[in-house]
């Protein structure tokens, strides 16, 4: 298991647009969410222990924001072939078995993650109104093994700010997680293995 931090993303840089399918075959895109407050947009996926960490906190605080009019989707990258636990079928079973109340997209193709400089899972950006970046960074400070509690307050903050009309404080700490498995080939130039 090898930790990998965000790319940090440059804040005030447009939401890259998506259109990807979750695993019913439903198309889901960055506009069919323009009248929301905000966009939460997390790269993640089934296997890694970094999700598995925060997936019970990360799914009632995305609950929280959801109740606020806040859009959420999650997007796995993976590469199905090397880690077939992250196929659709088995997100579909993580859907049911975790309780997602996002939309949680297949990007089969790997594009989506590297035009949002995604690296590792999880990894979160957060949109305003305008869909301008305003936080990509951590949940907060846990992380498996190092016995601090999962609260997710760094995200919960930025959040917050937003709906507030406040601005995000620009320190962010990078999430840090699994890399995204990229297909033989397909990695991105921001990737260093």
């Amino acid at each position: 298991m090898v930790l990998v931090a965000s790319t940090m993303r440059e804040l005030g840089s447009q939401a890259p647009d998506f259109r990807l399918p979750d695993p019913e075959g439903l198309i889901i895109s960055r506009d069919d969410f323009k009248d929301a407050p905000a966009l939460l947009v997390m790269f993640m996926c089934n296997h890694c222990p970094y999700v598995k960490h925060v997936q019970k906190k990360l799914t009632s605080l995305v609950r929280e924001f959801q109740a606020l009019g806040v859009a959420v989707v999650g997007i796995n990258s993976n590469d199905t072939q090397a880690h077939p636990d992250d196929s659709p079928d088995m997100m579909r079973q993580e859907i049911r078995d975790i309780g997602y109340t996002f939309p949680y997209l297949f990007d089969e193709s790997q594009e989506v993650a590297k035009t949002f400089g995604a690296a590792c899972t999880p990894d979160f950006f957060l949109f305003d109104r305008d869909r301008r970046l305003v936080y990509r960074g951590q949940l907060d400070d846990s992380r498996p093994g190092n016995n601090l509690p999962v609260t997710g307050n760094d995200l919960r903050a930025a959040v917050e700010a937003v709906l507030a009309g406040q601005p995000v404080p620009t320190e962010q700490k990078p999430s840090a997680g699994c890399n995204i498995k990229w297909k033989p080939g397909n990695a991105p130039a921001y990737f260093n293995e």
